[in-house]
């Protein structure tokens, strides 16, 4: 019974860090778009800041 107690609390106190890691991952990309000089923008494939084409 402590063991299993003992667990629920570990996971209770790790869950919103991992939580909170899981999601970093996504607004490393946004945050990317969201720096990109004006003029160019966010090359998904590249991962990169790239000159917008002129027409």
């Amino acid at each position: 019974m402590k063991i299993r107690t003992a667990l629920f609390a570990v996971a209770l106190t790790l869950a919103p860090g991992i939580a909170a890691a899981w999601d970093c991952g996504s607004k490393a990309l946004e945050t990317a778009a969201l720096t990109c000089a004006e003029g160019s923008s966010y090359d998904d494939a590249r991962g990169i800041c790239v000159l917008a084409p002129t027409s």
